[in-house]
């Protein structure tokens, strides 16, 4: 397999198609709020950048969810290895493509996760805890790397319910195989790059991703539903039940994104500390060039693996 990933802006997805296109194959993609129905400009799907003058390339696990559906790590890995299998006796060579980092690293390493249901239970112990209570009892089954899983009593006590089913069911569990593949990563300037976050930004609203917002908030989806997949669709949701003026909408969504741009190449550099190799590609070379870089990397791939 061939993975490209990179954070917001950094021309990912014109890569993957352009990679795509030389090797006559399909794209897999990795970003956490792509799967959904309806969230195109939000999440910035850019489906036409799968058209390259007569080509399309075709795509997987885009629009696969309503929206207002909280897809999961587990269901990922079962969809996508879905697919993954199903090129693969296509004979084609799967093109992994995304930003959420989480979501191509549980591919690659083949973390165990597993759809863990509700221990009514064991939330009632839990109910009423405050959060460095709940923390404390977290550290009982895992180190914590990272706040994410602590940001709220309600996250810590489902992190504790997922290690808690993991500690009881660990005889009945099983996880994927790791899937090797050459990695890729996309960067620019980080200046750049954030030219590009608030250009594009300001693309999209025009292009009328407000209008987007207000549609899935007129299907019926609840404001909570739309502001928990965040970024785009958490502030232009409390712009429009107004609980932000429109340039307070558009300064703090912006800073949220040049934020998450950072978080995600932090995390991606954590993925190379934790013993994946990522080949980064300044994607400000022209499109030609870093194909067949790229082309030229998977070619050294495959002769280091039949060595192996």
């Amino acid at each position: 397999m061939i993975t490209i990933v990179g954070p917001t802006a950094s021309g990912k997805t014109s890569l993957a198609v352009h990679v795509a296109l030389s090797y006559d194959t399909e794209i897999i993609s990795a970003d956490s709020r792509q799967f959904y129905v309806g969230m195109d400009l939000g999440t910035g799907k850019d489906l036409a950048d799968y058209t390259v003058g007569e080509k399309t390339v075709p795509y997987h696990l885009i629009d696969i969810r309503p929206a207002g559906y909280r897809y999961n790590i587990h269901e990922f890995q079962k969809d996508f290895h879905r697919v993954y299998d199903d090129m693969l006796r296509r004979g084609k060579l799967p093109i992994l493509c995304g930003g959420s980092g989480l979501y191509v690293e549980s591919v690659l390493k083949g973390y165990e996760m597993h759809d863990v249901p509700e221990n009514p239970e064991l939330r009632a112990g839990l109910r009423g805890k405050s959060l460095e209570e709940l923390t404390e009892i977290l550290r009982t089954y895992k180190t914590l790397h990272n706040t994410t899983d602590t940001d709220t009593p309600q996250r810590a006590i489902r992190e504790i319910e997922i290690r808690d089913y993991y500690r009881t069911h660990a005889a009945s569990l099983s996880a994927y195989p790791p899937v090797s593949s050459l990695v890729v990563g996309t960067m620019v300037d980080r200046d750049v790059r954030r030219e590009r976050i608030s250009r594009r930004l300001r693309q999209r609203l025009d292009d009328g991703m407000l209008d987007e917002v207000q549609r899935l908030l007129d299907s019926g989806i609840p404001s909570d539903d739309l502001i928990y997949y965040g970024l785009e669709y958490k502030y232009l949701t409390l712009h429009l039940i107004g609980q932000l003026s429109y340039d307070e909408m558009f300064r703090q969504l912006e800073i949220a994104i040049h934020q998450f741009a950072k978080r995600q190449m932090t995390w991606f550099r954590g993925m190379e500390r934790r013993g994946i190799r990522i080949h980064w590609i300044d994607t400000t070379h022209p499109m030609d060039e870093m194909v067949d870089e790229i082309r030229s990397l998977y070619q050294q791939y495959l002769q280091i693996l039949m060595h192996k």
